[in-house]
């Protein structure tokens, strides 16, 4: 039975095939050379704060359209005067309406460490992403075979990009701890159905309590409440949060300003 994330992955690999032809992988790597503007995204998210992924996007399957006047540039400014320690930016265009040049227009603009948010299925677009200004990616594991994820990892590694590995089962955290120098993110959100359930990050959080790296609860995150209840039972201390900021960003005190008050 299809679910929305087998449509999204053979959407991308057609994507990806077509990037491949107009994007010759000679002419990125000398892109990724010349590119001087590169922030280390683990770095940012140390253990003395709370450390907010501040997500741009314009829509999602689940959401539909979020914001209708789309500009990048804008939200991240009203991002980076809030207080987010890192950005996510969407870059997949059907089903989310980004583009990857939405990175590279960002980072001139705000000197934060970017999230390439997008579905990874080939090791060429680690390259692709890091040409255009990228300082991390994500490694969905529900969405590749395993081989293919540390296919991906490998690149990411040699071109010395922060990776997050994503999960949302037992099952992924397990082999997610192959990924000793990655960031895990916990996702909430099934990709499979779309149903969220913060529940999902205090069910897997002890399966890492023998990983170095960060952890990010990721998705499903409304309120500085439930950032506080889940810093207390799991002491997790980044959060990736997207819609949620996205809908009361014009407000005089945002939920980002009110989150990263909290004491880890």
């Amino acid at each position: 039975m299809s679910n929305i994330l087998d449509k999204i992955i053979a959407d991308k690999k057609n994507s990806v095939e077509r990037y491949k032809k107009s994007h010759p992988l000679e002419k990125i790597k000398k892109n990724i050379s010349e590119f001087k503007n590169y922030i280390s995204f683990k770095d940012k998210l140390t253990k003395n704060k709370i450390n907010v992924i501040a997500e741009i996007k314009k829509a999602s399957p689940s959401a539909g359209i979020i914001v209708e006047n789309y500009n990048p540039k804008e939200i991240a400014r009203k991002y980076l005067k809030s207080g987010a320690s890192c950005l996510s930016i969407l870059t997949e265009e059907n089903y989310f309406k980004g583009k990857l040049e939405h990175i590279e227009e960002v980072k001139k603009e705000v000197k934060l460490p970017i999230l390439c948010k997008d579905f990874f299925v080939d090791p060429y677009q680690v390259y692709l992403a890091k040409s255009f200004g990228a300082d991390a990616i994500l490694i969905i594991l529900a969405a590749i075979d395993e081989k293919t994820s540390k296919d991906i990892f490998s690149v990411a590694e040699e071109l010395n990009i922060s990776t997050i590995i994503e999960v949302h089962t037992k099952e992924e955290a397990k082999k997610a701890l192959y990924f000793k120098n990655s960031i895990i993110g916990i996702n909430n959100r099934n990709l499979k159905t779309l149903k969220t359930d913060i529940k999902i990050t205090f069910d897997l959080y002890k399966d890492f309590a023998k990983h170095e790296g960060p952890i990010i609860c990721e998705s499903g995150i409304k309120s500085e409440e439930e950032v506080e209840e889940i810093v207390k039972k799991t002491k997790i201390n980044n959060f990736l949060i997207g819609e949620s900021l996205l809908k009361n960003i014009n407000e005089n005190t945002s939920l980002l300003e009110k989150i990263i008050q909290i004491s880890p």
